[in-house]
């Protein structure tokens, strides 16, 4: 499959598609305003409105695609949860074309404006989806007809694994699994699918087996007498890439948690991978640059008071640098004013505690109120962190925390932040048993994560901030 090639086909379609439906709308417009427009159709050209609009009118479209994610997983599209979401979609954008610039156009009656709203949905949507429509179809033929599929494994090894692989295999229409192996929970003499699919290893090296035989579907089939290790099974593979199923139970379905892809496969749960939708993972992006930026220049008197007051405090460096880990256990180099002495940590890595000798007595003050953490805007304007995520922590700390709380991973889904729902709840952390207990609600963040919760962690850090709550 090549993936690249996907992409570019749905961007093209959707461009030609905008490119088409601002030609004609453009061409009803003029008509609207003159029925003998055709007799003199070249003047269009001399126009330059035409041109913005034909130019720009498209990539916009594009861009707006982008941002809600239509070009992301585009071999597992549905052909109708792509029609419902190329009308909402469309609806958005020729809502704001249509403010923007339509709206003080020149109009006959008031009854064109809506006339025009109308034609323009119509015209966008209709090419819109009718080019989408036409290759979603084409892939999802190809991947019931298995010219194209996902590689697939299967964590089990015995009767739930050996059921689900022939389920798979004998459907009516393929769903796509090219099952390349199965992944084992405990060591045996012998597995029952042993004698379909090769041994990959065991559960414990699943990322590694991940990567290197190019896993996109893991498909967990493990026996009852195994559910012990489900927890950190599902821990090790939540930070790869990999979609997640998990055979049901009848209580799953009872509850509905299994949802079906097909009318001909096989009933699995779906652990989604995205803990928000694409395009709230957009907006979160351009919220964390245009804050960090408006924050950069707003607090440069408080960058310049904090500098002079580190200085004056103590011989050493401003900054004080050192490498967390972020998204996908990812190292990066974290930025804060040096509120300690110089050579705090000689002896190895230590967190701070409550009156901690280190502590200069300005660098009590910069932690009370937040201080030594403005340097992290531009970390965040980098890319490495978010204005809100769980806070990073140092590989030394995560391999202690990981052999006692294997869901620490989890944290590794998503880009630590400056703030999080564990630092307002809980604040610093001075152990690894308090590290463990903030954790619990990191993990319930990622699990709510919305723009909407990380509004109310930012409007409670600023209140705990301007109250001198912190520790």
């Amino acid at each position: 499959m090549n993936l690249r090639l996907q992409v570019l086909k749905y961007l093209f379609l959707d461009w030609f598609a905008a490119f088409l439906a601002w030609f004609m709308f453009y061409i009803f417009r003029k008509q609207s305003e003159d029925p003998a427009f055709y007799e003199y159709f070249e003047v269009i050209y001399d126009d330059p409105n035409f041109w913005i609009g034909i130019i720009f009118i498209p990539i916009g479209w594009v861009l707006l695609y982008t941002m809600v994610g239509s070009y992301r997983k585009v071999f597992r599209k549905s052909r109708l949860n792509e029609l419902g979401q190329t009308m909402i979609i469309t609806l958005i954008g020729v809502t704001v074309i249509f403010f923007v610039a339509i709206l003080d156009d020149v109009i006959i009656t008031y009854k064109s404006y809506y006339q025009s709203f109308l034609v323009l949905f119509t015209l966008h949507f209709v090419l819109t989806y009718i080019g989408r429509l036409a290759l979603t179809t084409v892939t999802v033929r190809k991947i019931h007809k298995k010219i194209i599929g996902f590689n697939t494994i299967i964590v089990g090894s015995n009767g739930n694994a050996l059921a689900i692989y022939n389920e798979i295999e004998n459907q009516e229409k393929s769903s796509g699994n090219i099952f390349i192996g199965f992944v084992s929970v405990f060591d045996k003499d012998n597995y029952k699918i042993g004698k379909i699919l090769p041994h990959l290893g065991k559960y414990d090296n699943l990322k590694q087996i991940i990567t290197k035989h190019g896993v996109e579907e893991v498909i967990i089939a493990i026996e009852r007498t195994e559910t012990a290790t489900i927890d950190d099974i599902i821990a090790k593979l939540e930070d790869t890439n990999a979609v997640i199923k998990i055979i049901p139970i009848m209580q799953d379905i009872l509850f509905g948690s299994v949802k079906l892809s097909g009318i001909w496969h096989a009933p699995l749960i779906q652990i989604s991978p995205d803990p928000m939708p694409a395009w709230q993972q957009s907006s979160k992006r351009m919220l964390d640059i245009v804050v960090s930026l408006i924050a950069m220049i707003l607090l440069i008197p408080l960058y310049l008071f904090t500098t002079i007051g580190v200085m004056m405090s103590s011989r050493g460096s401003v900054l004080y640098s050192q490498e967390r880990i972020g998204l996908h256990g990812r190292p990066f180099k974290m930025h804060k004013f040096r509120s300690m002495i110089s050579d705090a940590e000689k002896a190895g890595p230590q967190l701070s505690k409550e009156d901690d000798p280190r502590i200069t007595p300005f660098g009590k003050f910069i932690r009370k109120v937040r201080l030594d953490e403005i340097p992290q805007f531009y970390t965040v304007l980098k890319g490495d962190m978010s204005l809100v995520g769980p806070r990073p922590e140092r590989q030394f700390y995560i391999d202690q925390i990981v052999k006692r709380a294997p869901h620490y991973r989890l944290l590794l889904k998503v880009k630590p932040g400056i703030t999080s729902w564990g630092q307002v709840k809980f604040g610093y952390a001075s152990n690894v048993d308090e590290m463990i207990e903030r954790l619990k609600y990191d993990i319930l963040y990622i699990e709510n994560m919305s723009l909407a919760m990380d509004l109310k962690i930012m409007i409670y850090t600023i209140l705990i901030v301007l109250q001198g709550r912190g520790k």
